[in-house]
């Protein structure tokens, strides 16, 4: 079976698909708050599932990687508002503090499993 690269360069790939599983690289975005980071990185997501011909309905799991706890519920509320409970299809996830991230100015990064 192929491995199908979405958005690849020289270092890394944004989306690896392998028969029906798709993992997305970790997502980040800019913005000077959590939520203004979260809703790029959701909107970066949600354009990557698209391309790869799913969508967040079928995300199977989710690391969540915040450089401050403190910002939990605030990431959480803007979870709570794109994830796609309404149609019943809640993902597994984890939300792990990290020290820091590849560049200072992120404040959360997200990366993915989901189904095709």
């Amino acid at each position: 079976m192929s491995i199908k690269r979405i958005e690849q360069n020289n270092r890394m790939s944004q989306a690896s698909q392998n028969g029906n599983l798709l993992i997305l690289a970790g997502q980040v975005a800019d913005g000077a708050t959590i939520t203004e980071q979260s809703k790029g990185l959701f909107k970066n997501i949600d354009a990557l599932l698209a391309k790869a011909g799913t969508d967040k309905s079928k995300i199977i799991y989710a690391n969540i990687y915040l450089t401050d706890m403190d910002n939990y519920e605030a990431f959480n509320k803007v979870w709570d508002e794109w994830v796609a409970s309404d149609k019943g299809q809640v993902p597994s996830r984890a939300a792990l503090q990290v020290a820091r991230l590849a560049k200072p100015e992120w404040l959360v990064e997200v990366q993915l499993f989901a189904g095709v």
